[in-house]
């Protein structure tokens, strides 16, 4: 499965692109548009500001977009449930329960 990274951090892009990998998929740092081809999902942080019409521009091309926000951050997890994210976790799903949900996410499909 092809993964878009949409996250501006450098240290959880490294750690993202590695997990990634690490569970059979292939990551891809998003840099526009022509890197979205043939992409299966988009993990989006949504703390930064571009993130919620991002998400809408991947829905619309059909990409599956998984958000992550701070699990205190209810506020941004809503606007992300409501920009159209499939699923929203928390930065610590993120890091430590990501193949889990690519796995439902693969059964789910």
């Amino acid at each position: 499965m092809k993964v878009l990274l949409f996250e501006p951090n450098l240290i959880w892009s490294t750690r993202l692109a590695k997990s990634v990998s690490m569970l059979g998929h292939e990551p891809v740092l998003a840099a526009g548009a022509s890197s979205w081809e043939d992409a299966d999902l988009a993990i989006v942080d949504l703390n930064d500001p571009a993130s919620l019409d991002a998400v809408k521009l991947l829905k619309a091309k059909g990409i599956t977009v998984f958000g992550h926000a701070g699990h205190k951050q209810k506020d941004l997890i809503a606007q992300g449930i409501d920009a159209g994210c499939s699923r929203v976790l928390s930065n610590s799903e993120i890091s430590f329960r990501l193949g889990s949900a690519l796995k439902e996410l693969n059964h789910a499909g």
